[in-house]
């Protein structure tokens, strides 16, 4: 299959040109049972796509296969950096038998084969959790820093330079931590920075944890239910991060959420999971209006469904039908039944 995702529950999309991440018939079985079946759907470039289901869809699953903490029974999860990849590469990548391969605009990543470090380290793919897990004893500031302990260890040497405080160490320790600063500043906790994260309220907590994953340059921000437990005023700083980090830094944010109010006010594409199926995917609005979305969260019954289904086609077909007597109207003519007849 292409980066375009086709079937005859997707609405096409700007997300389906230029992917930063393609899922392709994933499939994960845990024994008998079969917790996300031939699952296919893509996030766009700088995209903010939301995964979306009723408890035990299989939303989490997925997470933990495109982030390494599962590999996936069948399927490809394929990671883009460079927005001219072709197909063509892609599938020379797959004969390989490798995990990743350079091209002539980047790189291409399959995650499905590789550990859980290199998918953060190297196909730079961040995440975060559902519980916060900060490292509470530390400071606000320690806690991006930490992120960045990857960085400061190769600058260091391997700890030599630390040791002896070189200069390329004390250059990428300032760096560190302009970078950490910067994110304090966005996240609106810099006058906070020199407290332990455990003192924060829970949803700077929850903003903190984001701006850590930020720390390590992503492409792509996988965030599990980031609203969670957050009040209104909390969730609106929530979106105005996460509209930052989609529109400023660049970054594509891939996240599950239940607030609805917070996938509809900031997610330019949703995918919606049912029973490890994929019964929708489209914009907000395609999804919000579909009614195999609208059974799922309420429970109706497939007959139901069908029947909702027709009468949607019923009303789009009347509408259509008013909508060209109407312009025939306006065009001059008389509605039928209400022309005079000549002498």
């Amino acid at each position: 299959m292409s980066a375009s995702i086709k079937d005859n529950v997707s609405e096409p999309g700007r997300w389906d040109e230029s992917p930063v991440l393609t899922v392709e018939n994933l499939t994960m079985r845990f024994g008998g049972l079969v917790a996300v079946d031939d699952l296919s759907f893509n996030v766009g470039r700088g995209d903010i796509t939301a995964l979306i289901g009723p408890n035990g869809a299989g939303k989490t699953t997925v997470f933990n296969c495109v982030t390494g903490f599962y590999k996936p029974t069948e399927g490809r999860i394929i990671m883009r950096h460079g927005s001219a990849i072709s197909d063509a590469e892609v599938r020379k990548l797959t004969e390989s038998g490798e995990q990743s391969m350079s091209t002539a605009e980047g790189a291409i990543f399959l995650l499905e084969r590789m550990p859980d470090f290199c998918i953060s380290r190297d196909a730079k793919v961040a995440r975060t959790f559902q519980n916060i897990r900060l490292f509470g004893g530390m400071t606000v500031l320690e806690n991006l820093l930490v992120a960045q302990h990857n960085a400061l260890m190769a600058a260091s040497g391997f700890t030599i330079g630390g040791i002896f405080n070189l200069p390329g160490f004390r250059k990428a320790r300032q760096k560190s931590i302009d970078k950490a600063v910067y994110w304090l500043e966005h996240i609106r906790l810099k006058e906070r920075a020199d407290e332990p994260a455990a003192a924060l309220p829970y949803g700077d907590q929850r903003r903190l944890e984001i701006a850590r994953a930020m720390c390590t340059d992503p492409q792509l921000l996988c965030l599990d239910e980031p609203a969670a437990g957050l009040n209104p005023r909390e969730s609106s700083e929530l979106n105005e991060l996460l509209q930052f980090i989609r529109s400023e830094a660049g970054t594509s944010v891939l996240l599950i959420e239940h607030d609805m109010g917070v996938v509809m006010e900031i997610s330019d594409h949703v995918v919606v999971l049912d029973y490890g199926e994929k019964i929708s995917d489209g914009s907000a609005d395609y999804v919000r209006n579909d009614p195999s979305v609208i059974a799922a969260y309420l429970g109706v019954e497939d007959e139901e469904v069908a029947e909702a289904e027709a009468e949607a086609a019923a009303a789009a077909a009347a509408a259509a039908a008013a909508a060209s007597a109407a312009g025939q109207t306006m065009s001059g003519g008389e509605p039928a039944g209400e022309q005079e007849t000549k002498p």
